[in-house]
């Protein structure tokens, strides 16, 4: 065949057109999503990938340079089984080339590297899925490069192959054909390939997401198959990849681990995300974390209970088992500790932060979703659902109501409804609560709306803080106004007033003062506006929320709706012994 040349600019060209031609094909992608789990969300972890390559890859001086950033990029976006497979292939791509000019025969060499660099990313590799259509593509190159002196020729007749390839993975995995489906990864890498053809003959691509699919309905996910899709962007010197992937595999099953000796991208199904992350500390910085709720997600792609969507951040403290029965989609917040951030609820837990807070040289700080983070979880739900009602802490104390709102700016043809609730903790807790009941209920989402608004102001939660110290190291107090308060054992009743910012409520010299305190403002709530309802919550001191319940019990006539630990982000702040009451004013 003849030898050409392909310059710099056109390698660069034909990773973003096949970019872009993954992305329109997003929700396709997500409807046909049954392997490794049918939690319908293979399309929007590919498009986040290529969006992440469009936007931060760059035109290099040399070949090398543009396949080295095109790779970078694809390590950081990748999300997903098969976005960190499909990163991994583009780092083989990049390792395969580091001349300034590539003829053909490089091409077709290098593509059979990228297999393979694919290939051992994954403990555990699986016929008639992305890997094998990667295969197909480099031997059909390979096989056909004899018989044509055109590249484009060569490249149409590969891909001829490669469909065939694709059409044939329902015979490889018995989940596909009892479905009737290709495989999600697999078609996404061959709607690449044909992008990346497009880019040879001339041709250009424009962004159009087709409109949602009517999704696949799985009945169940299997017993054996584990909860939470955990991933993890780690950075450090001489990472070994293979010693990493050794270590996490006895701890759950998908494994696939990708990158260099500096940025590894690590992606496990397991049902203990505090464990791989409590392990990776030990090992280097970790830069990222992303855990996918994949019972939530499958729920959502096929066994939604109801038409809303239902959104909170970890603050809203609500026992898991509602969380789960009303299908309420929570999102962690970030919490900075030790170089690394944690999710509050998921990779890290209250009762791991309690051992560690009092050694912590420096004090942890938190984090809300970032905006682009949020955007690629609205991209799964718009998926599936038309409308979505969110329900965040108070936006006077956190600038998660503000992410929220800007990453809505990206879904304009998407009724997605934010609300302040000027709350945190059990107090917000209660509103999310009050919020799945009425969905569950029938009611409209204007009809929900309206209600949660007018609540926010009707609900309240009162602190009773034990120790000042944490307020202090968390920067709640300044240092100075806090050792003073020490020195006068103030025992302050902490709240939130109706702008949603925290205030003293009331100033106590000890915790038997703040009590009664406390008690007396509900007693007075309870005899004059009544309460719809109530719940205790607390940072390692199940001794107080008990006495709190039998106080609280025997004055409302009811028991508390429920008793829980506070979330990591609530318990960095108010500190080990504080317990709270949070209610529901009656509408």
């Amino acid at each position: 065949m003849s030898t050409i040349t392909i310059s710099n600019e056109l390698l660069y060209k034909s990773f973003i057109i096949g970019a872009k031609n993954v992305i329109s094909e997003k929700n396709g992608l997500n409807a046909i999503n049954v392997f490794p789990v049918p939690d319908g969300d293979t399309g929007t972890n590919l498009a986040s990938l290529m969006t992440t390559i469009i936007e931060k890859a760059k035109l290099g001086q040399t070949i090398s340079e543009t396949l080295q950033s095109i790779a970078d990029a694809a390590i950081v976006g990748a999300r997903g089984n098969s976005g960190i497979i499909f990163a991994s292939y583009i780092s083989g791509f990049a390792e395969g080339i580091k001349q300034n000019e590539v003829d053909l025969n490089t091409l077709i060499e290098t593509s059979e590297i990228a297999y393979d660099y694919a290939y051992h990313a994954i403990s555990q590799p699986v016929e008639g899925t992305m890997i094998t259509v990667m295969r197909a593509w480099a031997h059909a190159l390979k096989q056909f490069k004899q018989a044509t002196t055109n590249a484009i020729d060569l490249f149409l007749q590969a891909f001829e192959v490669v469909k065939e390839e694709l059409a044939k993975t329902p015979d490889m995995l018995k989940v596909l054909k009892e479905n009737h489906v290709v495989d999600a990864g697999a078609k996404g890498f061959v709607h690449f390939i044909e992008g990346f053809i497009k880019a040879f003959k001339g041709e250009e691509v424009t962004i159009e997401v087709h409109e949602t699919v009517e999704a696949l309905h799985v009945d169940h996910l299997e017993d054996s198959q584990y909860r939470y899709c955990t991933e993890a962007l780690i950075r450090g010197e001489s990472l070994d990849s293979e010693k990493i992937r050794e270590s996490l595999l006895s701890m759950g099953d998908s494994l696939v681990v990708a990158g260099s000796k500096k940025t590894v991208r690590i992606h496990i199904h397991t049902d203990h995300p505090e464990d791989v992350f409590a392990h990776l500390d030990g090992l280097a910085r970790i830069a990222e974390q992303k855990v996918d709720d994949m019972r939530r997600q499958f729920e959502a792609a096929n066994h939604a209970k109801y038409p809303i969507a239902l959104v909170t951040d970890s603050i809203a403290d609500l026992p898991s088992e509602w969380v789960d029965h009303y299908q309420i989609h929570q999102l962690p917040i970030s919490l900075k500790m030790n170089d690394s951030e944690y999710l509050d609820k998921i990779t890290i837990q209250s009762s791991r932060f309690y051992q560690m807070m009092d050694s912590l040289k420096v004090y942890p700080t938190s984090a809300q979703p970032n905006v682009k983070s949020l955007v690629n979880f609205f991209s799964f739900l718009t998926t599936y659902y038309r409308e979505i009602i969110v329900i965040t802490v108070s936006k006077e104390m956190s600038g998660t109501y503000n992410a929220f709102v800007e990453a809505t700016k990206s879904f304009p043809d998407h009724r997605i409804h934010v609300i302040n609730s000027k709350q945190n903790s059990g107090a917000e807790g209660l509103l999310v609560y009050k919020a799945a009941q009425l969905i569950e209920q029938g009611h409209s989402t204007d009809e929900v709306i309206q209600t949660i608004e007018s609540l926010t102001t009707k609900s309240k939660i009162l602190v009773s803080v034990k120790t000042l110290k944490y307020m202090m190291r968390s920067g709640r107090l300044t240092k100075v106004s806090g050792t003073i308060a020490s020195l006068m054992h103030l025992k302050p009743v902490i709240s939130i007033d109706e702008e949603g910012k925290g205030i003293i409520f009331a100033k106590a010299l000890s915790v038997d003062s703040a009590d009664k305190k406390i008690y007396q403002h509900v007693k007075h709530v309870v005899t004059s506006a009544g309460i719809e309802g109530y719940a205790i919550v607390h940072a390692n001191a199940k001794e107080r929320a008990s006495q709190y319940e039998k106080i609280y019990t025997e004055l409302t006539g009811q028991a508390p709706l429920y008793v829980m630990d506070i979330s990591t982000v609530v318990a960095m702040n108010a500190g080990i012994g504080t317990v709270a009451i949070a209610y529901l004013g009656k509408e």
